[in-house]
């Protein structure tokens, strides 16, 4: 039963994931504060880890080699749907995966392509998230307000839940 749960959860991350083509990755600096940076994501089916192509001696890898804990948002606002995942992140150098997530777009950043030598991934293990997902009509949302107003209970709003991937 547990792991049907965590299926679920996982489908419910992957269904809010699913057409953000950017989200903001945060790290922490040297001097402990955060830093945060947009980052394409990549259009596979989310099984609780994160790709994200990078430069290997960018600053964002430096960070993660010195503090592995990372948080990364994602947002829809016209689907009124947002979702904050943390989890630990490490560089991954498999030019079989990178060939799997490779898109032509990339070359914008990458122009040597998949023979780019700094060519790398950041794999983002989700270990928790949270997330909000509300009726993204007007309609939907003017019912859900209603109900929350007149049952004073925020939570009528749409669905928020903490999701545990540990």
């Amino acid at each position: 039963m547990a792991g049907d749960t965590h299926t679920e959860e996982i489908k419910k991350l992957a269904e809010i994931m699913k057409g953000i083509r950017f989200a903001m990755l945060t790290t922490v600096e040297p001097d402990g504060s955060l830093h945060s940076r947009p980052m394409a994501t990549q259009e596979v089916e989310f099984d609780g880890d994160l790709w994200f192509f990078t430069a290997a001696h960018s600053p964002k890898v430096w960070e993660t080699d010195q503090h592995r804990q990372v948080n990364v948002a994602f947002s829809d606002p016209s689907k009124n749907s947002y979702l904050s995942a943390s989890g630990t992140a490490v560089l991954v150098r498999d030019r079989k995966k990178m060939e799997e997530l490779w898109k032509p777009v990339l070359k914008t950043f990458f122009p040597k392509g998949l023979d780019d030598p700094e060519l790398s991934l950041l794999k983002v293990t989700v270990e928790k998230a949270e997330y909000w997902d509300a009726a993204s009509s007007l309609i939907g949302r003017a019912i859900n307000f209603a109900r929350a107003y007149v049952s004073k209970d925020p939570s009528k709003l749409g669905d928020h839940a903490k999701v545990d991937l540990t």
